[in-house]
């Protein structure tokens, strides 16, 4: 097998050839067909996170076909399509797995974090906690759903049933899940980098009823806010444009600290909460409607030897929608 290899944070990634591996019992080998291409994946890269591992390789938004089967696997079958997400193992012994929890899990597994992602032409993934596609949809469009689109799912429940949603940071996650709400009946208000008037354009290609610069305020008081970006000074500009009971989720797995700002932003009841991961149900339930609600996904796609350059140009914000890499 091929793989981007992470080898030390804050390098960049190295094309390695490994030797081909074997699953394990209750895990499968998938042939990956297509990776999306997530922040977390740069916060991975800049030794944000931890707990993550080095060597690693990144990626956990993957879709591939199974091609071995290790011992005692049930319910999937050589040559099915699956999808791989971010979390990629829980010890279902905690006191948050028993309880429904296991976004919350004490003794987890990240895939492209602490276990090896998608960046590769091969992975070994918990057969448990890989998520049957079958065959409608293309493979680069579907890869995006696998964080950007379960994350911004999971973020879009914690937000609430109110109709005006403002989205911050309209990226991946974002213009997948404002296809979602406008699709539940919402109203969606897309806020960008002051100025980037080409991402707010592209907002609006999605049908949001206000796009504008962080810095702005939208024509009306919002029911609640989604942040995607990574930035924690929007923490307060977003409660100054929620409504009485507002609430801001912050969707990130990392983001800058939050600026003091005065108590009367937070008065009246609002509310600021965090996502933290997914649950095999948050993917069970969000793959289950997707078809339904007809998502598009924008991508630019990436040879896998080039991940690094997919890389820059997301930090730089040099497309609209995801960056996949194809083997």
């Amino acid at each position: 097998m091929k793989a981007m290899v992470l080898n030390k944070p804050k390098t960049p990634l190295e094309w390695t050839d490994l030797p081909d591996r074997q699953p394990g019992p209750g895990e499968i080998r998938v042939n990956v067909l297509a990776c999306g291409v997530c922040r977390t994946d740069l916060h991975v890269l800049d030794g944000e996170l931890p707990d993550s591992n080095s060597p690693i390789i990144p990626g956990h938004e993957i879709v591939g076909r199974i091609d071995a089967l290790g011992t005692g696997v049930e319910g999937l079958r050589l040559g099915e399509r699956v999808g791989i997400p971010w979390l990629g193992h829980t010890c279902g012994v905690c006191p948050y797995c028993v309880s429904g929890r296991e976004n919350l899990c004490d003794h987890p597994l990240f895939t492209g974090c602490t276990r090896d992602g998608g960046f590769a032409t091969a992975t070994i993934a918990d057969a448990r906690f890989a998520f049957p596609l079958g065959e409608v949809g293309a493979d680069v469009a579907l890869a995006p759903l696998l964080c950007a689109g379960l994350i911004g799912w999971r973020s879009l429940t914690i937000a609430g049933d109110g109709k005006k949603l403002g989205l911050y940071g309209f990226g991946a996650a974002a213009h997948i899940v404002a296809q979602v709400a406008k699709w539940q009946g919402r109203s969606v208000y897309g806020f960008t980098r002051p100025g980037d008037v080409a991402t707010q354009a592209f907002a609006r290609t999605l049908g949001v009823t206000w796009a504008g610069g962080s810095d702005e305020m939208p024509p009306e008081l919002l029911d609640a806010a989604i942040i995607f970006a990574t930035v924690g000074d929007l923490v307060p500009m977003a409660l100054k444009v929620l409504r009485k009971g507002g609430r801001v989720v912050c969707a990130g797995i990392h983001m800058s600290d939050i600026p003091s700002f005065p108590y009367r932003l937070l008065w009246e009841e609002r509310q600021i909460a965090s996502v933290a991961n997914l649950t095999r149900q948050d993917g069970i339930d969000f793959l289950r409607i997707a078809p339904e609600v007809g998502i598009v996904t924008t991508t630019t796609t990436y040879p896998l030897n080039q991940a690094n350059e997919a890389l820059a140009d997301l930090r730089a914000g040099r497309f609209d929608g995801a960056a996949v890499l194809v083997p």
